[in-house]
């Protein structure tokens, strides 16, 4: 009896450290990929440069929330800048008019997360 519970014990010890050593060199390869070299933008021309700002509303938070948005904003292909006020419930984009319009720019807000939290208003070109 003692010996089934010695051999179970260590069955599920080498699961255990086999299981583990698979995800970790998972989030190793995740994580490589991750800091490897950042994305270049491209160069946008000044003539088809465009700012747009507009209020956000649904943000609970700065982190979560704000952050999230103004990455997903700033990841877009013709994107120059975007930055997102959490306090001012306001954002404001830089980006090619060739590539984008307003009316992108508002789903991908209105798509980040769960797709109900956020709506975008008062968008000014």
């Amino acid at each position: 009896m003692n010996f089934i519970k010695s051999i179970s014990a260590l069955l599920l010890a080498s699961l255990l450290f086999v299981g583990c050593k698979e995800k970790s060199t998972e989030d190793v390869s995740d994580s490589a990929t991750e800091t490897g070299a950042p994305k270049v933008k491209k160069e946008i021309a000044a003539t088809n440069l465009q700012t747009a700002s507009f209020t956000i509303k649904g943000m609970t938070c700065a982190i979560g929330c704000a952050k999230t948005i103004q990455e997903e904003l700033n990841g877009l292909d013709g994107v120059q800048t975007a930055t997102v006020d959490f306090e001012k419930e306001s954002a404001t984009v830089s980006f090619d008019k060739t590539i984008l319009t307003p009316k992108k720019l508002t789903k991908v807000v209105e798509a980040t997360a769960d797709g109900k939290s956020y709506k975008v208003l008062n968008m000014k070109i």
